[in-house]
Parts: structure tokens; sequence; C-alpha cells
């Protein structure tokens, strides 16, 4: 059942937490994504049935949560995971799709102690600077510094980029200082993503510092890690490092 929490920022998100044994696996969603998608509610099935818990929630200005999507940036969502976890006890799993990979990992760094392992699916760090910005033209750029630049996407309407996302994006880069993840840490990352490279998983998994960090690579998957073959990765991956 979905409910509501007021974060310290005053945004309000809403959340569907699963009671069970822990560490809580908390389900961090992509750019535009929300808690609905197939793989948080794949996930949130597995929990049930393994009685384990599970959080899972919408950043804000994101499905059933309260705000303007083009209102937001990195860092507001940032917070919103942060206050979220506040709903759970303990040391958890954090498991971020896309963007919600980088928010796991400045979760990490943030609050090392209360990871208990990370899994990333087609983790997108600091994709703001190194996917977008580093992509667009003048005119792109110019459009972005004025305002807002409508980004064509393949997942239906144009995805407005502001300059706030961008310039607030780059108080957030986890890609330039060093990044210990003292736990285990495994990446997900098909072959044929068309929006995150596979470049960006093999320079996370150098970056990282972690003593158990393992990256596997599926051939032909594409970003939405989708697929039963994919779901089935993700549920033997987190139940593995949940332990």
């Amino acid at each position: 059942m979905t409910q509501y929490l007021t974060t310290p920022e005053t945004r309000r998100i809403a959340y569907d937490l699963t009671p069970g044994t822990g560490p809580a696996v908390v389900f961090l969603g992509g750019f535009r994504s929300d808690m609905e998608g197939t793989k948080a509610v794949d996930l949130r099935d597995w929990a049930v049935a393994q009685g384990r818990a599970f959080l899972r929630f919408d950043y804000s200005g994101h499905g059933l949560s309260a705000g303007r999507f083009e209102d937001g940036a990195i860092g507001d969502w940032f917070e919103d995971a942060r206050a979220a976890l506040s709903l759970v006890e303990g040391p958890v799993v954090l498991v971020g799709s896309s963007m919600g990979g980088w928010i796991a990992l400045q979760l990490a760094r943030a609050m090392p102690e209360r990871v208990a392992a990370l899994v990333g699916i087609a983790a997108a760090p600091d994709f703001t600077e190194d996917l977008m910005w580093a992509s667009f033209d003048d005119a792109q750029r110019a459009q972005v510094m004025a305002g807002a630049y409508p980004l064509p996407s393949a997942y239906g309407e144009p995805t407005p980029i502001t300059r706030r996302l961008i310039e607030e994006g780059r108080d957030r880069l986890v890609l330039r200082d060093p990044l210990p993840l003292p736990f285990p840490v495994r990446l997900l990352q098909g072959t044929a993503d068309a929006e995150v490279p596979v470049s960006v998983a093999l320079r996370l998994m150098e970056h990282a510092q972690s003593p158990d960090l393992r990256l596997t690579l599926v051939k032909g998957a594409d970003h939405r890690f989708s697929s039963p073959e994919c779901l089935a990765l993700i549920r033997q991956t987190v139940a593995d490092v949940a332990g």
C-alpha cells in the first residue's frame, strides 16, 4: 500500500514498504522512472515470497510523489533517497537502476555504515555531465543554459534537461574523487544498452575501491534490463549479496 513521507526538505514522497527480515532491500529507480516499473515490482514480489524487507519509493517529481520533474535535480533525489532510508533500520542492500545507481553510490559515500551491499543495474554515475552535457552541441548547450533543452526520449515525451539539473549535478559527481565501497558490489550491464554504454560500467569498476566488486555483462541486453532472464539475474544477484 502506498504511503507518504515528508522529507526534511519538506518534499512529499510516495513509498511502499514490505515488512520482513533484514537486511532490507531498497530499490532506487531511474531518471523519470517510478516504483511501478518492471524491475521494482518484480523485486517486490521476490521479497514478499522470501519474507524479506523491501522498500521502493518515488523521487519528488516522479510517479506518485509531489513536485514537478523539471524542478528537480540529482541532489534533491539523493536527499529523497536519504530520507527514505529512515523508514528501515540497520544496514540495507541498495539496488540502483540507471540514475538510481548514481544515487546509491552517493548514499554509500555519505553513509557507508548503512550499506550492507550495493547492486547497480545499468548504473549511470555522473550521467548529467558525462553522457548528457558532454554529448550536447553548442546549440543544445545554449538551450540548457537559457532554461531547458527538450531531449528526445525513446520512452515518450521529450525530457526537459534544465540548467539546474546540469549545474547541480556537478556537485554530485562520484567518479572524480576516490570512491571507497567497503562492502560487496555487483554491477549488471547489458551490452546493447544505448543509453548507458558498457564503458561506464568498466570505468566505475576501475574507479571504485571495493574488496568484492564484480561486473556481469549480459550480451544483447538493453537499458531496460527487464527480460525474464535479466529479472532472474537481478533476483539471484540480490539474493546472493543479501544473505
